[in-house]
Formats: C-alpha cells, sequence, structure tokens
C-alpha cells in the first residue's frame, strides 16, 4: 500500500461516487436527465449511463490501460476505481471475490429504452466455459420508470422448442413466442445467462449485472440502424445454441421485507453473483453504517450524508448518483436529509467452484 500504515491509508477511505458513461444508442433518449438528474451530452440520444464499471486492457477500446470509473469526489478524485483497488486491496473491496487480473466483478448501469431494444440472450455458465471468447452475463432489471402500457419480454412461453423458435426467426416474428410483461416502476426482473428478454419502449431501468456484454442479438424487430441504413447483424446459431429450452427458471432467490419506524429493507434479487436490496429511510435518520463490507448504492430519491473520521465533510449522495462504500472507514455515520430510496447492491461470492472469466464487450 505504497508505504503506508493502516492509520493512514483508511483516513482516506470514503464512499466514492463516479463520474458516468453515457453511451448513445439508436434505440436511447432523454429520460436520465428529468427521471435522475443527469447531464447528458446535447443533442444525443443516451441509451445507457454506466454508473461503476471496470475492464482489463483491451477490452473495451483496445488500449493497455484497464476502462475502469472515475472517481468524481474527495482526495481520490479523478483516481480510477482499479487502481483504488489495487493500492488499497481488502480495505476497497473487503471479501468480495475479483474476477481475473483483479477486476471489479459487477457493472452497474441506467438504460433508456425509448425503443424496444432487440430480442437477445446471453451465455450462462455451460456455454461460456464451452466456447473460449464467450463471458456469462446474468444481469437484472429494477424499473425506475414506465409509460402507460409498457412491456418487456422474458423468458419463453411454455412449451416452445428449438425448432418452433427458428422457425419464428425465419418468418420474421418471435414475439408471440416470448412472454411479455407489463410493467411498473418498483418491479425488479431477474434475468441469468440463458433468458431470452428484450427491454421494452417507454422503460427506463437501473441495470445490475456481472461485467460481460456477450450479446446474441436473434431479433431485431426488422428494423434498420439509423447510422448505416442496413440491418443489424444477428447471431442466430450462438443465440440459439445459449436459449434455455427446457422450461426451467432460474429465480431470483426468496423475497424478504423488514420494516421499522424510521426504515424499510425489501430484498428484490438473491443470486449466486449479487444481491440487490431496496432500501427506505426517511429523512432525519442519524446512524453508524451498520455493515463491514464493500456496498453499492444507486439513490434513486433524496439525499443522504456520510461522514467519516478523518475526511474534512461529509460525502453527499443524491438522487440520479452511485456510490461505492469501501468495507473499510473510520466510523462512518449516515444522515438522511431528506426521504430517501437506494438500491443497495452487496456481493455473496462467485458460484461455487467456477470462476468468471474476464469480460468482453
Amino acid at each position: 500500500m505504497s508505504g503506508k500504515g493502516k492509520k493512514d491509508w483508511l483516513e482516506m477511505l470514503y464512499p466514492l461516487k463516479f463520474h458516468p458513461r453515457f453511451l448513445e444508442k439508436m434505440w436511447g433518449g432523454r429520460k436520465l436527465e428529468a427521471a435522475l438528474d443527469k447531464r447528458l451530452p446535447a443533442g444525443k440520444a443516451i441509451g445507457e449511463s454506466w454508473e461503476l464499471y471496470d475492464f482489463p486492457p483491451g477490452v473495451i477500446d483496445g488500449s493497455g490501460a484497464w476502462v475502469s470509473s472515475e472517481i468524481a469526489n474527495g482526495p481520490l478524485a479523478g483516481r480510477s476505481l482499479h487502481s483504488v483497488m489495487v493500492e488499497f486491496g481488502g480495505a476497497v473491496h473487503g471479501e468480495v471475490k475479483l474476477l481475473e487480473g483483479g477486476q471489479f466483478p459487477i457493472l452497474i448501469k441506467y438504460l433508456d429504452a425509448q425503443e424496444n431494444l432487440s430480442v437477445q440472450v446471453h451465455p450462462g455458465l455451460r456455454y461460456a466455459r464451452e466456447h473460449r471468447g464467450s463471458h456469462l452475463k446474468t444481469e437484472a432489471w429494477y424499473v425506475v420508470e414506465s409509460e402507460a402500457g409498457a412491456k418487456l419480454y422474458k423468458g419463453l412461453k411454455r412449451g416452445v422448442t428449438r425448432e418452433e423458435f427458428e422457425r419464428g426467426i425465419a418468418a420474421g416474428g418471435v414475439e408471440q413466442l416470448i412472454n411479455a410483461v407489463a410493467v411498473k416502476a418498483g418491479q425488479c426482473h431477474y434475468l441469468p445467462g440463458g433468458t431470452i428478454h428484450a427491454l421494452g419502449a417507454g422503460i427506463l431501468v437501473a441495470e445490475v449485472q456481472t461485467p460481460s456484454d456477450t450479446t446474441f442479438r436473434v431479433f431485431d424487430f426488422n428494423r434498420v440502424d439509423p447510422g448505416t441504413g442496413k440491418a443489424r447483424p444477428l447471431h442466430i446459431q450462438e443465440g440459439l445454441e445459449c436459449i434455455n429450452f427446457e422450461g426451467v427458471e432460474e429465480t431470483a432467490g426468496a423475497r424478504s421485507h423488514v420494516a421499522s419506524v424510521f426504515t424499510t429493507v425489501t430484498r428484490l434479487v438473491t443470486s449466486p453473483f449479487f444481491r440487490i436490496e431496496k432500501v427506505r429511510f426517511s429523512e432525519g435518520v442519524e446512524q453508524a453504517v451498520p455493515y463491514e463490507e464493500a456496498v453499492v448504492w444507486m439513490m434513486l430519491e433524496g439525499r443522504v450524508e456520510v461522514k467519516v473520521d478523518g475526511l474534512g465533510e461529509a460525502v453527499s449522495i443524491g438522487k440520479g448518483e452511485t456510490a461505492l462504500l469501501p468495507a473499510e472507514m473510520r466510523n462512518p455515520m449516515i444522515k438522511t436529509v431528506a426521504d430517501c430510496v437506494w438500491l443497495e447492491v452487496t456481493f455473496p461470492g462467485v458460484v461455487a467452484g467456477s470462476q468468471l472469466p474476464v469480460a468482453s464487450c
């Protein structure tokens, strides 16, 4: 740790906020501005806001450097998440099991779908192990906002076979073979690798996923890319091999709900790769941070301040901001300055006996 004693580096750790990485998409829009107070680049249809990310050299942009979230606040501002993990080690990530090369094992995003995304599937563990260059992706969507009548597509209808689905692709339509799910704000949908799915038009979601973007597009609603004037490429054979046709659905684990006078905590997802809980805090609550592990907060409503001994002023985390709370901080205290709602992401570890491969985008 660069010759520092524990007292020295512990005084440097505090809730880390990050500069988002905005991605323009043909299906994107501008909802992130009004819904989450994001300052978007002018005139662009933004489909994704990467809130917390960490990718090895060459995976994202072909460079020889890690592409990792830039810290936006405090003494470590300007540093990358990856460089801070290298320097401070377990004081930042605690017992979280890093991936190959020391990669942080989660990718946090917002998605703004003004049009349907393509019908697609991501590899599960079996496919990823058997196909070099393909990487597991399991994800969950929390619906932040949705327009009237909005729906998403999730999983095959009961009894649909590979042959039937392949015929649907060839005929130019598979929507009738996939479950269409009406959505509303506050719902959470778990999408393990192998699940055929598409986010529908008019939906804004928070996405928590394993850090991979191996995506096999099997149907794109017969549209063309306005930038090229051509249909986007499909990956039909790869997708057919990935799709779960067995009708056995992996669940998001048992849900739970714990309430007190000033707080409620609702467990939304329990998977081998991440846990998601929805936390509500009333205004004016002050208490110690109740855990000693790495935790990610996605602030959906309100504002909270976290005071850490040795840091001059409290870290303020407001609507639309994402923060990583390091595993070790000096006497961290929470104070809510408004009624708050946030998604809390924690890490149960990888599947027993497995190691997630390095991500691919």
